[in-house]
């Protein structure tokens, strides 16, 4: 009776699979969910990416920068759900990691002259205002082997959404040059990432 529950509930899964479009194959655990590309080499624009594991907020105002911050938005910074749980489990970056930052202005209320905070119910603050732009990194040595690490950078623009819909890697020198030489793990800046650290233990 055991056998012939398991084979109907068998059955039923992989039929309800295949009316999905998918399979018993497509159900297992991966590394890392691939970005995807254009036949031209453009990558595309994730999608659902607010749904991936949110690991922190860095900020660097203009006002605590002499007026001009090379960073002056808040970046929310979002990690593929597979290559944070292969990163969680093993310390390592796996082959397809996507990690998306998405720009968000500084809200602007009665601002400080001094410091640029805006005054609100809770204080005088740095809070976010609207979505301003894109940012992806990928890692994936075989096809940007001839980049530093295998991780490739790229913008669907510094604007309000809709963003671009596919983007063209920066060259080596815009981005993995500065995440070669400062970022603590693998190219990635985890030193900023309390969620990131904590992940692997560090």
């Amino acid at each position: 009776m055991r056998t012939l529950t398991y084979l109907i509930t068998g059955a039923f899964a992989a039929s309800v699979l295949a009316a999905c479009g998918g399979s018993a194959e497509a159900t297992k655990s991966v590394d890392a969910v691939p970005a995807v590309f254009t036949d031209s080499g453009a990558v595309k624009i994730p999608q659902n990416y607010r749904e991936w594991v949110y690991v922190g907020t860095p900020l660097t105002p203009n006002a605590l920068n002499g007026g001009a911050a090379p960073f002056p938005e808040f970046h929310n910074v979002y990690v593929e759900t597979n290559a944070y749980k292969h990163f969680e489990r093993t310390g390592k970056w796996a082959e397809g990691t996507q990690i998306v930052k998405e720009l968000v202005s500084v809200r602007e209320n009665n601002n400080d002259p001094e410091t640029g905070a805006s005054a609100e119910v809770s204080g005088l603050g740095y809070m976010m205002g609207e979505f301003i732009g894109l940012e992806l990194t990928v890692k994936d040595n075989d096809r940007f082997g001839d980049q530093p690490g295998g991780w490739a950078y790229f913008s669907f623009g510094h604007k309000p959404e809709p963003y671009n819909t596919t983007a063209e890697a920066f060259p080596s020198e815009a981005c993995n040059a500065c995440h070669e030489t400062n970022a603590e793990t693998d190219f990635v800046f985890s030193q900023f990432y309390p969620v990131i650290r904590a992940a692997n233990g560090t």
